[in-house]
């Protein structure tokens, strides 16, 4: 099972404000150093919470084609970008460059969004978010597999897209979905799947499992030819309860899920993912720090 880690990129990522790029790469080369697989950025504009200061940050593709050149090992992936700020023609060709620039180390993680101020202030159409998402799935896919791409839908058009040069290789597509039409996309169309956030493996972990089951099963997929990919959280002992999350699918019931056990009982909570037949484990530390960054390694290490 790989283990990779998100890259801070927010102001609330940081006790300083928001992180600078040097701050940023400093992170992704130390997770690198410590034998991680892999790091990984969200794609936010900024987080407006319910209550409480503007969360703002670095544009995620931007950093990512950075880290493509700032690192030499590790896999750079997105959790994931939102499939209704940029074209997904545009997606595509962005994707087949960064992977080039990393030597082949890009995965596309693809989502169809879900924070509505965002959209509001940039101006972004937030309806039909997976009708769109489904569209864009339509064209980023089979243009970063060599074909094509003539579409004509209701929310996207492509008249004899091409990449050209083409993707060096076929680029892993990863999708975040936990609704059951957008697992039935996923099972159609991408190389992994992730759910996120957890803490532990819990039943409603194995829920989350069964359901994606059902999906591919319905599409007719072959489960051994999908990754599955769960992100973690893992909150230092020392820190005291987090504030419930605000996002699409986390802290919907006020649970603190966050993973706040000592090294070796995080050892054993990644040995556990793994038994489960997680392919790749993506964990935020709570704090985004060297030290976080060292007791991850050493669970690592000890599992």
């Amino acid at each position: 099972m790989k283990i990779g880690v998100i890259v801070p990129a927010a102001a609330s990522d940081s006790d300083g404000g928001r992180p600078s790029w040097r701050a940023i790469a400093s992170f992704a080369r130390d997770a690198e150093a410590r034998g991680l697989d892999s790091v990984w950025m969200y794609d936010h504009f900024f987080h407006k919470p319910s209550s409480g200061p503007i969360d703002g940050q670095l544009e995620a593709w931007t950093l990512v084609s950075a880290l493509a050149a700032a690192t030499e090992r590790v896999e750079i992936g997105t959790l994931v970008l939102c499939s209704g700020f940029r074209h997904p023609s545009a997606v595509a060709k962005m994707a087949a460059t960064a992977d080039e620039v990393s030597g082949g180390r890009l995965i596309l993680g693809l989502g169809a969004g879900w924070h509505d101020a965002e959209y509001d202030a940039f101006g972004f159409p937030k309806d039909h978010r997976v009708d769109r998402f489904e569209e864009a799935l339509g064209i980023v896919v089979p243009l970063l597999r060599g074909r094509t791409v003539t579409f004509d839908g209701e929310y996207f058009t492509t008249r004899d897209a091409v990449l050209e040069p083409p993707a060096s290789r076929d680029i892993p597509v990863l999708v975040a979905a936990f609704g059951p039409r957008m697992l039935r996309l996923t099972a159609r169309h991408a190389d992994a799947w992730n759910t996120a956030w957890f803490g532990a493996p819990d039943d409603r972990l194995r829920g989350r499992m069964d359901a994606f089951d059902e999906a591919l099963a319905a599409e007719g997929r072959d489960p051994a030819t999908i990754e599955r990919t769960v992100g973690i959280e893992i909150r230092d002992p020392s820190l005291g309860a987090a504030e419930p999350a605000d996002g699409p699918e986390d802290g919907e019931d006020g649970e603190d899920r966050a993973f706040g056990g000592s090294v070796d009982e995080l050892a054993e909570a990644i040995a556990a993912y793994d038994e489960l037949g997680i392919g790749h484990l993506i964990a935020i530390l709570q704090p985004m720090t060297e030290a976080s960054l060292e007791r991850l390694a050493l669970a690592v290490a000890r599992r």
